[in-house]
């Protein structure tokens, strides 16, 4: 009888909370508009990390036919939005001034360089307080160097005279074969795995879905309580036969449901969309309910000792604050410094992102996602144990 009434209690408690849901019109039109949303905001945002249409001068003061070359080149590449300006005067190199990310000039006998082998560097100038964007940028164009470099090369052999190629046959074989390959690009033979298209959005899907989940789930049940609280009815709730535990189980289920139905959203905006394939969907399904019911579980942490729904969306609002810079959710950990990787095991959205990529990129069996999940389990003990003494201490 105590387990049938201790289930009738929690569906009581799930019935009411649900009824506040559903009367809310405002916090439905939410939670069904805004996981889409998001997901396309985000999706697109972060779709790709090659920078596009980079606003870039460049000054060709060389005006030689092999300048004319490069210049062709690089136009085909849509990483920058050329402005070409005239050889002189020299180009201002105050990037804010001219409202452009980077500058490039071809210097004066950059041609004759390459012919007389003492050849002259290019000067680019680029805008360093986007780290990322000037490291990408550099590397772009020292690509596009390297390819016109070996072009070039290619042209010449083909052009050299009869009697160079009569010269050459003279000479020993094992000069002949060191010539060739110093005169041959030397490559690597590669092969990407797990996501070889190189789909940015592959990788940014998982911390997209967690962060959207976590900011609505925390903040939607980091306010039940103290809705409770303010309007009155705590105490009564409180000095009926319901357990704590009851009470927080009751709680949660109504919001884990919501949670489902937008945890469906935003997947089928990433598949039907982005065209993001998800593999193991029921292991994933499974890193889902944990990572969910512990979100839940922290907002119901933060209601129980917020004394009204201001202080709770404050208090929701300071624990999310770090997690986006620190979960990992669209940049590797790798990227932390070591004193400060350790903090970013606090939060659930790490593990989340960690199992998901793990078994959605990487198809990884279960045994390598177990202490993940064993850490998001632990959080929602920990989260939903909290806020049951939290109401035992309450009352007393």
């Amino acid at each position: 009888m105590n387990i049938r009434s201790g289930y009738r209690g929690i569906l009581c408690v799930a019935r009411k909370e649900l009824l506040h849901i559903w009367r809310d019109k405002r916090i439905v039109v939410l939670i069904l508009v805004l996981p889409p949303f998001f997901t396309f905001l985000f999706g697109h945002a972060f779709e790709t990390n090659t920078p596009r249409g980079v606003v870039a001068i460049l000054q060709d003061r060389d005006q030689s036919a092999a300048s004319k070359r490069f210049i062709s080149r690089i136009a085909a590449d849509k990483t920058f939005a050329w402005r070409f300006q005239s050889a002189n005067p020299p180009c201002d190199e105050n990037l804010v001034r001219q409202h452009a990310q980077a500058i490039l000039v071809i210097p004066e006998g950059w041609e004759n360089g390459m012919e007389n082998g003492q050849p002259v560097p290019l000067r680019l100038v680029v805008d360093g307080s986007d780290t990322t964007t000037a490291v990408v940028l550099a590397g772009i164009l020292k690509q596009d160097l390297g390819e016109f470099q070996s072009a070039t090369l290619d042209r010449m052999v083909r052009d050299l005279p009869p009697d160079m190629a009569q010269l050459g046959a003279s000479l020993p074989v094992n000069v002949r074969e060191e010539f060739t390959s110093a005169m041959t690009p030397w490559a690597v033979d590669s092969r990407i795995l797990y996501n070889p298209k190189l789909k940015f959005i592959d990788y940014v899907m998982p911390g997209v879905i967690g962060l959207i989940l976590q900011m609505l789930t925390v903040t939607l049940t980091a306010c039940t309580i103290t809705r409770e609280r303010e309007t009155g009815t705590l105490y009564q709730l409180m000095v009926t036969s319901l357990r704590r535990w009851e009470i927080v189980i009751g709680k949660v289920l109504p919001y884990l449901a919501v949670s489902l139905v937008l945890i469906a959203l935003t997947v089928a905006v990433a598949w039907l969309h982005f065209g993001v394939h998800f593999r193991q969907p029921l292991v994933l399904a499974l890193v889902c309910l944990l990572f969910l019911m512990s979100s839940l579980g922290m907002g119901l942490l933060i209601s129980s000792f917020s004394e009204t729904q201001t202080q709770a969306i404050q208090f929701a609002v300071f624990y999310l604050l770090p997690v986006l810079p620190l979960s990992g959710a669209f940049a590797p950990l790798g990227q932390l410094p070591d004193n400060i990787r350790p903090v970013s095991n606090l939060f659930s959205l790490t593990h989340f992102c960690h199992a998901f990529r793990l078994v959605s990129l990487n198809g990884a069996p279960f045994s390598y996602i177990v202490n993940d999940l064993l850490l998001l389990a632990l959080g929602v003990v920990l989260t939903c144990g909290g806020a049951a003494l939290l109401l035992r201490r309450a009352q007393q």
